[in-house]
């Protein structure tokens, strides 16, 4: 379970090179080869070292959680601002990394329920924050909420996103042209590709 003290400065550079590691270690291997030991042998340093920025496992899950939804939010908030930020929008969430890593915190959550209340609190944040977003720009396009709701674009593009990363890693890519092709003849409607001819309507 997640502590409730601090222990060493959160602005250390050792405690950010302690935190690269373990989220390059979660992606290439998954949540359950993230150690102590591991981490500090891949560091170089001492366990105790991983343990004085991280008490718990747990603590050091959340810290990497935590930061990559506020990198996530800030990311999100400059794709609502983009010339076309649908566009931008879909972009983000077709990431690999970003996507995948929050794959592995949803089999992390299954084993390790006690990190599992902050994750879903950031998610509906940044939900929240999408579909509020999504909200302001169907405005100004003018988009026929019987045609596609916020809410139901949000979801299909989180939904698809996650679908694909997961599974591309199995090998298995059938139809997922297909797949992109729903949500970018939506967005060729009100955000035409430049140099398309495509007018919207």
């Amino acid at each position: 379970m997640a502590t409730e003290r601090r222990i060493g400065s959160e602005s250390s550079e050792t405690r950010k090179r302690l935190l690269d590691i373990a989220e390059r270690l979660m992606l290439d291997e998954g949540y359950a080869a993230v150690t102590s030991r591991r981490v500090a042998s891949l560091a170089g340093v001492n366990p105790a070292l991983v343990h004085y920025y991280f008490p718990v496992t747990d603590d050091l899950f959340l810290a990497i959680w935590r930061r990559g939804a506020e990198r996530t939010l800030d990311r999100h908030r400059a794709a609502t601002q983009a010339a076309q930020p649908l566009r931008a929008m879909w972009k983000l969430s077709r990431e690999t990394r970003g996507t995948g890593l929050v794959m592995e915190f949803a089999a992390l959550v299954n084993h390790r329920t006690a990190v599992g209340a902050e994750i879903a609190e950031y998610g509906r944040r940044h939900r929240r924050l999408q579909t509020e977003a999504v909200s302001r720009i169907f405005a100004d396009y003018g988009v026929d909420s019987a045609e596609m709701t916020p809410a139901e674009l949000v979801m299909q593009m989180t939904a698809l996103s996650q679908t694909l990363v997961v599974e591309k890693s199995i090998g298995l890519t059938e139809n997922h042209d297909a797949a992109r092709a729903l949500i970018e003849k939506f967005l060729a409607r009100y955000e035409p590709r430049k140099g398309s001819q495509s007018e919207i309507s």
